[in-house]
C-alpha cells in the first residue's frame, strides 16, 4: 500500500502512467497505416451509400406526400355561358374586413386549353383572360332554393 492510499484512502495515478496508457491505446489502434487507410475508405463508402439512401426516401416521401394532396383537389369543370365569379387577387390591399374576396359575377366567352379563360360582365364591354383556378360558379339565387330540402319536425312525444 502506497502512503497516498493510506492519507486518501483511493489509489494514485500519475501524470505519467496517464500518459503511457494513452500511448499504448494508440499503438494498438493505429497498428498499421494500410489497415487504417482501408477502414476510413470502407466508412467513406458506407456514408456515401447512406446518403443515397436518404436521398431515395425523400423522393419516395415527395412522391407519396404529392400524391396524397392531388388526390384532394376537386376539378372545377366549366362551359361557355357559365357565369361564374372572380376572386379578387388584390383583397389585402382594399380597405373593410366585410369587403367581399369574389367580384363578378361574370359570364364565360371561351375556355382554351392551357386554363386559362376568358370572361366578361354582364355588358358585354370588358373582357379579359383569367386563370380557371381563380374562378368558381356562380349560383343564382333561384337556384339555392330549388335545392333546399324541406322538413318537417314533429312535435316530442312525452310519456
Amino acid at each position: 500500500m502506497s502512503p497516498f492510499r493510506l492519507l486518501y484512502g483511493k489509489k494514485c495515478h500519475l501524470p505519467v502512467e496517464i500518459e503511457h496508457k494513452a500511448y499504448w491505446a494508440i499503438k494498438q489502434i493505429n497498428l498499421s497505416m494500410s489497415l487504417t487507410g482501408e477502414t476510413r475508405k470502407l466508412q467513406m463508402s458506407e456514408l456515401e451509400e447512406l446518403r443515397l439512401e436518404a436521398y431515395d426516401n425523400a423522393v419516395l416521401y415527395k412522391k407519396r406526400t404529392r400524391k396524397i394532396h392531388d388526390a384532394k383537389i376537386r376539378k372545377k369543370e366549366f362551359w361557355v355561358g357559365q357565369m361564374v365569379l372572380l376572386y379578387n387577387s388584390r383583397f389585402k390591399m382594399m380597405a373593410g374586413k366585410l369587403r367581399s374576396k369574389w367580384s363578378g359575377p361574370f359570364v364565360i366567352k371561351e375556355i382554351f386549353s392551357n386554363g386559362s379563360i376568358e370572361v366578361y360582365d354582364h355588358n358585354g364591354v370588358d373582357t379579359f383572360m383569367v386563370n380557371g383556378h381563380r374562378l368558381k360558379p356562380y349560383l343564382e339565387l333561384a337556384e339555392v332554393e330549388k335545392e333546399k330540402e324541406e322538413c318537417q319536425l314533429l312535435d316530442p312525444v312525452y310519456e
